[in-house]
């Protein structure tokens, strides 16, 4: 009866943990309206990635006969744009480089300010004096203005833009990971782990990572929309992608002249911005809900 006893009591802790990440998956699945943003995200997603089987011509190919036809156009299902190209295909190839210049930046800013973020409110003192107080400059101008002018100074192109929109993502997610760490610092079982002669390091890898990595990871999701915003800007602007390359925010720039031609047509790249980031949104949301679950 005793060795029942015993195992009764030490069953509990390790279903805990199991039965947590369950219970958010399973709320998260019932969120209707996360699940419809997940299903929009993963069918544009695939149509970015397999864009050569999918897309009807040739994203790149125009001819000045065809410029500017309507939607529904026989062999241009959504038209064509200012040169002849068809909107459909550049529409699914841009899908590649926009999604990749709003998901990456927000990666990389995850992996680079969580770890400022966690290594200032874990060591606290000086260290996070100093780290936080240089994440506070960029907090001086707005983030708009700051990828403008850090893509401006580092000049037009994709590599640039992927690292000016890097840059300024860094500060908000440095921010949180700080926050979440140091109230997580002075808790009891990271404590205990130092009274049991733990290093500074295990500790972190062990204790500290797996309970803060997941609320800086939430609110990272919730950037990638405003990066997919700031992205197609730079590229509207010229500052990111080139010409011809298809990208969502410059055909929003090359189709603004026609925009009294073909209003529907030249709608169409804003269309797809609002849709990709109006869902990030929305599955940011549904996952934060899911994950204010507590046993």
């Amino acid at each position: 009866m005793a060795d029942i006893s015993l195992s009764q009591m030490q069953v509990p802790d390790a279903v805990r943990s199991a039965g947590y990440w369950q219970n958010v998956g399973a709320r998260l699945v019932r969120d209707k309206t996360a699940m419809v943003a997940a299903a929009v995200l993963l069918l544009l997603l695939l149509a970015a990635i397999f864009a050569p089987l999918v897309a009807p011509m040739d994203p790149l190919d125009g001819r000045m006969i065809n410029r500017l036809k309507p939607i529904g156009t026989p062999g241009h299902l959504l038209g064509t744009d200012e040169l002849g190209r068809d909107m459909l295909s550049r529409l699914i190839w841009g899908g590649r480089l926009s999604l990749l210049m709003g998901v990456t930046p927000v990666v990389l800013a995850f992996v680079i300010g969580s770890a400022l973020g966690i290594i200032a409110g874990y060591a606290g003192g000086w260290t996070n004096t100093l780290i936080m107080r240089t994440i506070d400059v960029f907090y001086a101008f707005p983030s708009v203005l700051l990828a403008v002018a850090l893509s401006g100074a580092l000049g037009a192109g994709l590599g640039n833009a992927l690292l000016s929109l890097t840059v300024v993502f860094i500060p908000p997610i440095a921010r949180v990971a700080e926050s979440v760490t140091t109230r997580l610092r002075s808790s009891d079982f990271i404590e205990a782990a130092r009274a049991s002669g733990a290093g500074a390091l295990t500790i972190v890898r062990v204790h500290v990572l797996g309970n803060v990595l997941g609320p800086i990871f939430v609110y990272a999701t919730s950037l990638i929309a405003v990066s997919m915003i700031l992205a197609s800007g730079l590229s509207f602007l010229g500052l990111g992608v080139r010409p011809p390359n298809p990208e969502w925010g410059l055909m929003l720039n090359t189709l603004r002249t026609a925009i009294y031609v073909q209003p529907w047509v030249a709608a169409l790249p804003g269309a797809m911005i609002f849709m990709v980031s109006i869902s990030f949104n929305m599955l940011s949301d549904g996952l934060r809900s899911a994950m204010e679950v507590r046993q």
